[in-house]
């Protein structure tokens, strides 16, 4: 009874701000929004048992993605007064997309058998076992991601230094 309550609160929070997120005229007020956004759907990766995911949510999303965003906003002038101004010509096209991916999502969602709490293997962490998987069975593809990872960067500063 209290993983439904706790479900139905991580939920809402994600959904209304996400709502915030995507209907906030101030760039500040939508930043903050998404932290919440984030928040709410690491908790709902804990009632799932997914700990790993959960903790890299925080720490990607909400420990560096988010928090350089913010410094960025901040650190822009006028950004704390700026109000985003979307042009209203493209409602139409948009609410159509909208209405196919609700009614594709209706029918998986009633559609679907979903397992109830009887049929889920009892897990207790994924944090040690993907640890374990990722430095022994998995190391090559691991430090080839590094590598990638670390020559994106290096071209993202080349190419910022040399529009300076």
């Amino acid at each position: 009874m209290e993983i439904a309550i706790l479900f139905y609160v991580f939920a809402a929070l994600a959904v209304i701000s996400g709502f915030v997120v995507v209907f906030s005229r101030s760039v500040i007020y939508a930043a903050f929004s998404l932290l919440f956004t984030f928040l709410g759907v690491a908790g709902l990766y804990v009632l799932l048992n997914a700990d790993f995911v959960a903790v890299a949510q925080i720490m990607v999303y909400i420990g560096g993605i988010l928090i350089l965003m913010v410094f960025g906003v901040m650190l822009t002038r006028k950004a704390t007064d700026a109000e985003v101004q979307a042009p209203t010509m493209k409602t139409i096209p948009a609410l159509i997309v909208v209405g196919l991916v609700m009614g594709t999502l209706v029918n998986v969602f009633t559609s679907a058998t979903w397992p109830t709490s009887g049929m889920m293997p009892d897990i207790e962490g994924t944090t040690m076992e993907i640890g374990e998987l990722l430095l022994t069975t998995f190391i090559m593809p691991f430090e080839l991601a590094g590598i990638l990872l670390l020559a994106a960067i290096m071209g993202a500063a080349f190419i910022a230094r040399r529009q300076e």
